[in-house]
């Protein structure tokens, strides 16, 4: 028997480990008892002395923003366990930063967001490592960035950690991994060189921090671009909405390699009304040919097909002002308002600038189609028309609008952009769907592709807009999936209908105790949509629902979701 402080450290044990890893562990320890020797020390099959358990610690911190980074350093941790190497692991949004000066081991995998920018929920750490001077002489440290080549600050958070470390005196013990789109060869690589330099007890001397990023892998082939026409595009939204939803089916010639869940990569192009207006202000030739680092072309062409000119980076703008010799605060906005405002001398100086300009990154859309239900030579996407107001003047997103705008038949290239992980289950499981406004687009997908393939698990769909009339996009369709039984219930929210605002987590507290029924009997749940504060006040209602119908207490109800989240079971796609 155990005593009472060992079986409560056990306890805690236990709660740190998913399903999968306790399944290893019970065999694993089976093994120990069934074969331990008579000296006490524990055998393998073959009879020899089992590899002891190595005493070096190590820390695995991952920054996340979508939850591949948690994903991996979680993987990760449990191969370094499954090694002997006891690794712990961190969430970079909850680690103390007063730690940093006491780790010997530090393992960072950390993706970069929208235009070079760190993870939300690790701004605390990368302000912290980027404001001020440390110093980490004892500190043997590796980073593994996670980006997609397609965007011009590719992996640059992870080069910045990386080079920030560097400053501070650590010794970096595996070159920098940069990692694209499918990062998980280039991962496993990675963490074999980190794992050799931990359990080498006999290292003499730490890799200098010289040594250069390792290359990020380019893949048989690289992405594989597709040239679809546009077959459909109308706007689902009635007359006097407030809004503008975009139904657009593309097809090809040839079979688009996709499943439900993917995204498509789509780089839009520049208007030309502003191109124009960017070419008055500059009195610039258009048909002058510049060389970039990505291309040479007419100027006219590099403006509206290649280089970003809309909100540009902090950074971009400062490289404008050396080059034009004006004063210009900190500050981001469009390439036209910049040229308005701060106008350039000469056309030289506009020639200079137009050399350092960013390409247009790709702008990624959930894809609303399945290959079972619409065919392999078409994809669907549900595009919301962005609109803002700047300088006065409305004006919208450059993809959506984009998009919006172009007439069927019209040519369009795109990629597809694997997720591994926002997937549909088995098909005897049960999916619970929250997707309100456009996070309707990989639900749509997940519904046709069951209704397709004959699933049993049963279906439950919440969605939200504004109004019933003229807001409930795909409205034919889920009501008849409804009529059918593909869908086991559809729960609606429309918040202006009435006079207080009704969202999807109010249907969900609604129906919270056949929800928690769903969950419990093993139902996946999948949030789609808006990151904040759509996904949060979802999850918080979540929580509630656990704590309230399971009887648990609230920590309870935290890592009940978490081990949902650490299952499989809970998914998101928030943007």
């Amino acid at each position: 028997m155990l005593g009472e402080g060992k079986l409560k450290q056990l306890h805690q044990l236990i709660e740190s480990y998913s399903h999968e890893e306790l399944v290893w562990i019970n065999g694993y320890l089976s093994g120990i008892v069934a074969n331990r020797g008579t000296n006490g020390n524990a055998v393998t099959a073959n009879g020899h002395d089992a590899k002891p358990v190595s005493n070096k610690k190590i820390s695995l911190v991952f920054g996340t923003e979508t939850g591949n980074s948690k994903r991996l350093a979680t993987h990760l941790a449990t191969v370094a366990k499954k090694k002997g190497v006891n690794a712990k692991l961190s969430d970079l949004s909850q680690y103390r930063l007063t730690d940093l000066t006491k780790e010997e081991y530090f393992f960072v995998v950390i993706s970069t967001q929208g235009e070079g920018e760190p993870p939300i929920p690790s701004k605390k750490f990368y302000d912290h490592i980027q404001t001020n001077d440390l110093s980490l002489p004892n500190l043997k440290y590796s980073v593994l960035a996670l980006g997609d080549t397609s965007y011009p600050m590719f992996c640059k958070t992870g080069e910045d950690v990386d080079a920030r470390f560097e400053k501070f005196g650590a010794k970096r013990v595996v070159p920098l991994q940069k990692c694209d789109i499918d990062y998980e060869d280039d991962a496993e690589a990675w963490f074999e060189k980190v794992l050799a330099v931990v359990e080498d007890q006999t290292t003499a001397a730490p890799i200098h921090p010289v040594v250069t990023a390792a290359p990020v892998t380019k893949k048989a082939g690289g992405k594989k671009y597709y040239n679809g026409t546009i077959l459909t595009n109308i706007n689902l939204n009635d007359r006097g909405s407030n809004k503008q939803t975009y139904h657009i089916e593309i097809g090809t010639d040839e079979v688009i390699e996709y499943e439900p869940g993917d995204t498509i990569g789509i780089v839009p192009a520049n208007r030309q009304d502003v191109v124009n207006r960017i070419i008055s202000l500059t009195g610039i030739d258009p048909l002058l040919s510049l060389q970039t680092s990505k291309v040479t072309a007419p100027v006219n062409e590099l403006l509206t097909q290649h280089v970003n000119i809309c909100y540009l980076l902090s950074s971009t703008i400062k490289k404008y002002a050396a080059i034009t010799k004006q004063d210009i605060p900190d500050t981001r906005m469009d390439l036209v308002d910049l040229l308005r405002i701060y106008p350039v001398q000469n056309t030289e100086q506009f020639i200079e600038f137009v050399k350092v300009l960013m390409p247009i990154a790709p702008r990624l859309y959930s894809v609303s189609s399945s290959p079972a239900a619409h065919g392999e030579n078409e994809v669907h996407i549900t595009v919301a028309k962005n609109q803002f107001l700047a300088e006065d003047e409305q004006r919208f997103g450059l993809c959506s609008e984009f998009l919006g705008d172009q007439p069927v038949n019209s040519k369009i290239t795109f990629y597809v952009h694997k997720d591994k992980h926002f997937k549909l289950p088995a098909t005897d499981k049960d999916v619970i769907m929250i997707g309100p406004g456009t996070g309707v687009a990989p639900f749509r997908s997940f519904i046709a592709h069951r209704d397709a393939t004959g699933a049993a698990g049963k279906n439950w769909f919440f969605f939200g807009e504004q109004y019933f009339a003229t807001d409930f996009l795909y409205q034919t369709e889920m009501q008849n999936y409804a009529e059918t039984g593909v869908l086991t219930h559809i729960d609606l929210a429309f918040s202006r209908d009435q006079p207080q605002k009704i969202y999807v987590q109010d249907r969900m507290k609604e129906k919270g105790a056949v929800l928690f029924e769903w969950i419990n009997n093993g139902a996946y749940i999948f949030i789609s949509g808006t990151k904040d504060p759509m996904s949060k006040d979802v999850e918080r209602t979540l929580l509630q629902i656990i704590e309230q119908e399971g009887k648990k207490t609230e920590e309870e109800a935290k890592q009940y979701l978490a081990q949902l989240e650490k299952d499989g079971r809970y998914e998101k796609d928030v943007y």
